[in-house]
């Protein structure tokens, strides 16, 4: 991931170089804008790399989640510096309204727009593959940068082409309020996604691949699944949930049935899953959802399993059939 994320940098800087000689030629605002986005691009890219190589530093006594953090705080400085950009750019155009510049060579700098954006565009959706298969989401931050710098450039050269279709220069600065507009929300959809993984925000596309899983291998000794929660480190996930097991297993018991749902989420998630599964005894009142035929100890009579759905397993608490229990006499 390292040399991804650099070559992702060096490329970043040689595109930036383009886009200011691009501006030198135009004097375009709107081409101006884009250049000022690269500088963002290249910071961002930088800081990525340096979160990147932090996160893989293994675990130790001061971290012992490990460093994987750090990349929630590195997308949320690169939506930082995206949004506070935006602003810059906006007021640029607001600026060019009033003081329209001597706009020229626009054929040039509309070409030079058009292949830095096309590389970008490249460039960027590798960078969330790679971030998707490593599940960084730096990277990934990175990569939709990226993407959407190229959907800015689209607009760019259509804008343009019209300007020097029509000489109608104010078309310059109304590009670049628009481009500004679609800059300040992908900086606010980063920050946002940012502060989420930070404040330990349930993980619900993680739940969407554990909850099928869970129910594939179940088996009726696993009487019930709460208290589950997804944290995400870097590139890895920490898995915490409460399994409620017959209340008669010896220790030795419950603890093999407790490492086999360890193997089994390991086996799906590559080795990337750290898991701590609390065993709970069952109570009376969870024989109305235990589909063990043939227990001695049974209380009540079995109504039906539960669906494990999201509200249910994330919920603190052991569960019972919502119709209640029923005692084995009938009353």
């Amino acid at each position: 991931m390292m040399r991804i994320q650099l070559l992702a940098l060096l490329l970043g800087m040689v595109l930036m170089g383009m886009k200011f000689f691009a501006y030198y030629l135009t004097q375009s605002n709107a081409i101006l804008s884009d250049a000022l986005e690269s500088i963002i691009n290249v910071a961002a890219g930088g800081f990525a790399l340096f979160s990147i190589w932090v996160s893989h530093k293994p675990k130790d006594l001061d971290h012992p989640y490990g460093h994987g953090k750090i990349e929630f705080i590195s997308s949320g400085f690169e939506g930082a510096l995206i949004f506070i950009g935006g602003i810059y750019i906006l007021y640029e155009a607001v600026l060019a309204f009033f003081y329209p510049p001597q706009v020229k060579q626009l054929s040039l700098g509309i070409y030079l727009v058009a292949i830095s954006g096309f590389i970008n565009f490249l460039m960027g959706n590798y960078l969330v593959k790679q971030g998707k298969l490593n599940h960084s989401d730096a990277m990934i931050a990175d990569g939709k940068h990226l993407i959407s710098d190229t959907y800015s450039s689209i607009g760019l050269v259509v804008g343009l082409i019209l300007v020097s279709l029509t000489q109608l220069l104010w078309l310059d600065a109304l590009i670049a309020l628009l481009m500004g507009g679609v800059i300040l929300f992908t900086g606010y959809k980063i920050m946002r996604k940012s502060l989420a993984g930070l404040m330990d925000e349930a993980n619900d596309e993680i739940l969407d691949q554990l909850l099928p899983l869970l129910h594939t291998h179940r088996k009726k000794e696993w009487i019930d699944i709460h208290n589950l929660r997804v944290l995400k480190y870097g590139s890895n996930y920490h898995i915490d949930a409460h399994v409620t097991l017959p209340w008669y297993w010896s220790l030795e018991k419950a603890h093999e049935e407790i490492s086999s749902i360890d193997s089994m989420i390991t086996e799906k998630f590559h080795n990337q899953v750290e898991l701590f599964i609390h065993a709970d005894p069952c109570i009376p009142s969870s024989c109305s959802i235990c589909e063990i035929s043939d227990c001695l100890q049974r209380k009540y009579k079995f109504i039906a399993p539960l669906e494990w759905n999201k509200e249910r397993v994330l919920k603190n608490q052991k569960h019972s059939h919502p119709l209640g229990v029923i005692n084995l006499s009938g009353v």
